[in-house]
């Protein structure tokens, strides 16, 4: 072992040249132009959901989203200056008069304790009114009736029912352009995540309950709808897509729906084949049964709803 250590001893470590400052920050500053590049490059052509949105509900997010970054930046960026201009200013050798001992300075201390604070404060104030406002069980203000979509999560699909026209299509969602849209949400399969980025934030489809969500497309378009919670084999192909047009084609759509040859009858029966576990094209039905989406939530409670009560639960959602 001795032997061992007096040969790593003897061993020469070359002397790190000591690199000029200048040459230190011009390669900090081509490290960022190459980083910024390989981003952009790998970016373009892309779509950023959460920032390209096209909604009322998604555009709010994306303005609180962007508003804490910008003040989180205000945080960082003085952090970050300091660490390089101390580590620049105090390096090995320099002639910098050193005063560490702060600690006492009022002036310093008033500085590095108001500062955080107040930035907090207006974080949490902005961020409690803009959730508060953005409550998602909260109805859109508009003088249009909101579209009625009940939402069931499935392994690994999405059914959407729209019991107004009596249809029901399978990854496919079509909605209105400026019309509220109240989605109303199940699962039947294990927890879930319904969401559509541009739209508005997601929300969970919990078996035995339902969630409410009240999303609005302000711009016609092909929007990404997804699953947002790991649910299985099937959960990275468990997407849809989301058609916002205008009102004229949302009927000629729901008319093609009820005179497609391949469209289905959807009661229990046939639900029973589509919610086994496998994913699914896009597929057309019109629906039979106007009890399904509260049979498929309350089954899970040991017993299924009449139509009585039904119709109470249904012309209630309507009324509001």
């Amino acid at each position: 072992m001795k032997w061992v250590l007096k040969r790593l001893s003897q061993i020469q470590i070359p002397r790190i040249p000591i690199v000029p400052r200048v040459v230190v920050l011009l390669a900090w500053l081509l490290g960022l132009c190459l980083i910024a590049f390989v981003l952009w490059f790998a970016m373009h052509g892309q779509t950023v959901d959460v920032l390209q949105t096209r909604g009322e509900i998604g555009n709010r997010q994306r303005d609180l989203l962007v508003f804490a970054s910008l003040l989180a930046v205000v945080v960082l960026m003085p952090v970050y200056i300091m660490l390089f201009v101390f580590a620049w200013r105090y390096k090995e050798g320099h002639h910098r008069k050193y005063t560490p001992k702060w600690d006492g300075n009022k002036r310093y201390e008033t500085i590095w304790w108001s500062v955080p604070i107040l930035i907090v404060s207006v974080l949490a104030v902005i961020t409690w009114v803009t959730s508060h406002s953005l409550d998602p069980y909260k109805p859109l203000a508009s003088d249009k009736k909101p579209l009625q979509v009940q939402v069931i999560a499935l392994d690994w699909k999405w059914l959407f029912i729209y019991p107004e026209y009596q249809i029901a299509s399978v990854n496919e969602l079509q909605i209105p352009v400026n019309r509220p849209v109240e989605f109303t949400i199940t699962s039947d399969a294990p927890m879930n995540s319904f969401w559509i980025p541009q739209l508005g934030g997601q929300i969970y489809a919990m078996s035995g309950m339902q969630t409410k969500l009240h999303l609005i497309a302000d711009e016609p378009g092909e929007y990404r709808g997804m699953s947002a919670n790991i649910s299985g084999e099937g959960f990275a192909d468990m997407h849809f897509k989301t058609y916002a047009e205008s009102q004229t084609d949302f009927n000629q759509w729901i008319d093609k729906v009820h005179g497609y040859e391949n469209t289905r009858d959807l009661d229990m029966s046939s639900y029973s084949h589509l919610a086994e576990p496998g994913t699914s094209v896009v597929q057309y039905y019109h629906l039979q049964d106007q009890q399904l989406f509260y049979n498929v939530m309350m089954k899970y409670m040991g017993h299924s709803i009449g139509r009585e009560q039904t119709s109470e639960m249904t012309n209630m959602e309507y009324s509001n």
